[in-house]
């Protein structure tokens, strides 16, 4: 089940053709991850601190199907899928006015702090990726 979040793009956000700078929306897509872990019950500031476990980004990409404007509300929905028991993936589907107008992929994997080394995902992550997510294999 995806993760649907809404938001209205500010002028900071747009380069001087007018429409989304395109970094810009990779930092959207990681404010619906942000805003689905906070709705299924996890606190950033623990998560993101320095904890034994990180979970970076090791890729990203996106692609563009149409403008994005200052003012354009967006709807961008996640779909979490568990590729391995300390990888997964998330895929954005970035819609105006229900049409699609970007794509975006995240893929993450869990690593014990000190080591580099990787781990299995927290419990808490366990649990996000259980309520929104699409199980392959």
């Amino acid at each position: 089940m995806a993760f649907t979040y809404d938001r209205t793009i500010h002028f900071s956000e747009t380069d001087a053709a007018g429409v989304v700078y395109f970094a810009n929306v990779l930092k959207l897509c990681h404010e619906a991850y942000e805003a689905s872990l906070i709705a299924s019950g996890i606190e950033l500031r623990s998560f993101f601190s320095r904890q034994k476990i990180a979970v970076p980004i090791v890729h990203a990409e996106v692609d563009f199907l149409q403008p994005i404007f200052c003012g354009d509300l967006i709807a961008i929905e996640l779909t979490p899928t568990l590729l391995k028991p300390s990888e997964f993936e998330i895929q954005y589907r970035v819609n105006h006015a229900s049409k699609l107008v970007g794509k975006a992929l995240t893929r993450h994997v869990c690593i014990v702090t000190e080591t580099r080394s990787r781990s299995e995902l927290s419990d808490s992550l366990r649990s996000w990726l259980d309520r929104c997510s699409v199980r392959i294999g």
